[in-house]
């Protein structure tokens, strides 16, 4: 049994435990560990010692080192750009370049297309890929996500550059409303895109001891479903509080002053709310779920007799 679906399976853990586990495995350095240290954990995992001796600290090591390196659905090793330590890192500065008003087409378009074109990569590969599929499939549905992704996210920035309105309210809707809620739309859209394939031709669902039952699209279904949930949760809180906040520091002596320090305050309240939200959104949803039998398909229905099947959720 994969060691890292045999953690998420027996340690049922609640939001606030799982919220603190990820805070641990956000951690920079793991993506500089080395391949062999991950081996060596994961062969440590596997024998009978490290199942009843949850406590010992080389044991809790280990487990940091497997859950943050490893896809549990293929027991791939995660590229370190794109392991759960690397998302804030990557995402929390294009966040904020990507809200800032855009002053031409270029600083309009990049900030968009690299912060979609990384999304995207991070979502399938942090996905479920025991569906059959074929390479070159990933590739043309990223490219085609990636490409939507970004004409949706430049639209808020089209309509300020387009309509110049004198009333303040509509101004405000247009300049501080609007790309908060593309943002997070888009955001959770990306990743229904991106893993669209899961839901079509189905994910692994297992036995509580791991045994692969067989594919369900349902369960696809459902577990992009909750990942889509908390990347919009997380855009879209990440990208409303430094608005608000940015809103009342324009009333401050300290703005009037030093106006040229609103840049700075936007960008440390983005990457300090985004360091909060990474963490809740990650543990919103456990990452193995699990799904009443009954709501199956019937063909899995039939081929077991357990009432709760469980599935990797990803990331």
């Amino acid at each position: 049994m994969e060691p890292n679906v045999r953690f998420w399976t027996a340690e049922r853990q609640s939001f606030v435990q799982r919220f603190l586990l990820w805070t641990e495995l956000l951690d920079p350095t793991n993506l500089v560990i080395s391949i062999e240290k991950i081996e060596k954990s994961r062969q440590l995992l596997s024998t009978d010692a490290a199942r009843g001796n949850v406590e010992d600290k080389k044991i809790q090591e280990a487990w940091k080192k497997s859950l943050s390196t490893v896809n549990p659905d293929s027991s791939k090793l995660i590229p370190a750009p794109f392991r759960p330590a690397a998302f804030l890192p990557f995402t929390g500065p294009v966040v904020f370049f990507s809200m800032m008003p855009s002053k031409g087409i270029k600083s309009m378009i990049l900030p968009q297309l690299s912060f979609y074109t990384y999304t995207t990569a991070f979502n399938i590969i942090n996905g479920n890929a025991s569906y059959h599929h074929h390479p070159r499939e990933s590739l043309l549905l990223g490219a085609g996500v990636i490409a939507s992704s970004t004409f949706f996210g430049i639209i808020p920035h089209l309509a300020q550059m387009k309509y110049s309105l004198d009333n303040y309210l509509a101004r405000f809707l247009l300049r501080r409303v609007l790309p908060v809620l593309f943002i997070a739309q888009v955001s959770g859209m990306n990743v229904l895109a991106s893993r669209s394939l899961e839901p079509m031709r189905g994910i692994k669902v297992m036995d509580k001891e791991g045994k692969v039952i067989g594919h369900s699209r349902r369960a696809g279904q459902k577990a992009v479903k909750e990942t889509a949930i908390s990347r919009t949760v997380l855009f879209g809180t990440s990208a409303c509080v430094p608005e608000v906040l940015a809103y009342f520091f324009k009333r401050t002596q300290c703005f009037l002053q030093h106006p040229r320090s609103l840049w700075a305050v936007k960008l440390s309240c983005t990457i300090l709310v985004m360091g909060l939200m990474v963490p809740v959104s990650f543990g919103m949803f456990p990452q193995i779920g699990q799904i009443q039998c009954s709501k199956l398909e019937e063909e899995i229905r039939s081929s077991t007799e357990e009432t709760e099947l469980f599935y990797n959720r990803g990331v």
